[in-house]
């Protein structure tokens, strides 16, 4: 009967455990963005120093070890990312809408006016 009960009990409170969250806010989900730039980032300057790291080891291999060491193999340039930047998705979409409706005007007109042209 105890453990009927305790069954019982523990099925009633996991069920309240699948309740739904409320949605997250504009800002929070702008803060979340920002946060994995932040990360995404961080990411690549940590790749970055890695990078010098290895080309300072190599270098010092290659110096000291000239009879061991074989042809120093090219390897890609290490690139820098700079400093974080951080662009909101709402004025880069609408930076980006802007600029590829201008274009869009142009390469219509241009279009046009040879048909045009072409029926006469």
């Amino acid at each position: 009967m105890n453990k009927a009960l305790f069954a019982l009990i523990l099925a009633a409170v996991s069920a309240t455990a699948f309740a739904k969250l409320p949605a997250p806010t504009d800002e929070a989900k702008a803060k979340a963005a920002e946060a994995a730039a932040k990360t995404a980032h961080a990411g690549k300057t940590d790749a970055y120093l890695l990078c010098k790291s290895q080309d300072k080891v190599a270098a010092h291999v290659q110096k000291t070890n000239k009879a061991q060491a074989g042809k120093p193999v090219a390897t890609a340039p290490c690139a820098d990312p700079g400093k974080f930047v951080y662009t909101p998705p709402e004025a880069a979409a609408s930076a980006s809408a802007v600029a590829a409706s201008a274009p869009a005007v142009v390469a219509s007109t241009k279009t046009v006016a040879p048909a045009a042209s072409a029926k006469k």
